[in-house]
């Protein structure tokens, strides 16, 4: 890497702070998230660390960092680029107090795709796991293991990981017209049609994706409105990866 901080790289973006972002920038390559750098890695694998699937935001180093700041940890994330099949990126279906509808895992046999693996320490899975409500019992996403072969995770060079950690959502996921779990198309993009589809979506949220993101970032109740509005209106189906235990391998 020439450049190694993240706003030469173009990964410094913030979704948090700018919900049409979402899911911000990811890198081209595996690297060592060090403060507001990306850095070359040494290895590809962290015995001593959870390897958690990264599908949407979790995977931009500018979301990830700020994330660990705001509990004030520091520690540098080796963020490795895998080859994944069975998992593809879907849409959750809840409204989240950010003022974006986020990324879900959803179980897609055929698919394969690049997605980054996230080695984390216990310390930093502790405030990614806060991040996604996990300790809440009534929270967004339950963190789950997702063994091979039932999911297949290549690194670069090759080797096959026994599986991985995934934020599995609580609400389910969006469709589409076929009834499958629709594919997340960015944020723009997707609350253009979520509104235009859905009268009751616009009453709520506003024509724009602008008005839906200021809307629901100023209103938790709005959030949880609009996430009922998602079951109501029948938009929603399983991942598919719901049998999937929630605590599959112990943490490191």
């Amino acid at each position: 890497m020439v450049h190694s901080s993240l706003a030469a790289l173009g990964l410094a973006q913030v979704p948090r702070e700018d919900p049409l972002l979402y899911p911000g920038a990811w890198p081209r390559d595996s690297g060592l998230l060090d403060g507001d750098r990306l850095l070359p890695l040494d290895r590809l694998v962290y015995d001593d660390r959870a390897p958690v699937l990264a599908v949407g935001s979790n995977a931009c180093p500018g979301q990830l960092r700020h994330k660990l700041d705001e509990f004030g940890v520091t520690s540098p994330v080796p963020m490795v680029r895998a080859r994944v099949t069975g998992v593809d990126v879907g849409v959750s279906a809840h409204v989240s107090r950010m003022g974006y509808v986020s990324a879900s895992p959803v179980r897609s046999p055929a698919r394969m795709r690049d997605l980054f693996v996230l080695w984390l320490d216990p310390e930093q899975l502790a405030v990614i796991d806060a991040s996604e409500g996990v300790p809440l019992p009534h929270g967004n996403f339950a963190r789950r293991w997702l063994p091979a072969p039932d999911v297949r995770v290549e690194l670069t060079d090759g080797r096959l990981l026994p599986g991985v950690y995934s934020y599995v959502n609580r609400h389910g996921v969006l469709h589409g017209t076929s009834r499958a779990p629709r594919r997340h198309p960015g944020q723009r993009a997707l609350l253009s049609e979520l509104v235009r589809v859905s009268a009751r979506l616009r009453e709520l949220f506003g024509a724009t994706p602008e008005e839906f993101c200021t809307r629901a970032r100023a209103d938790a109740g709005l959030c949880a409105r609009g996430t009922r509005l998602f079951a109501e209106e029948n938009l929603v189906t399983t991942s598919g990866l719901e049998r999937y235990a929630p605590a599959g391998r112990p943490r490191p």
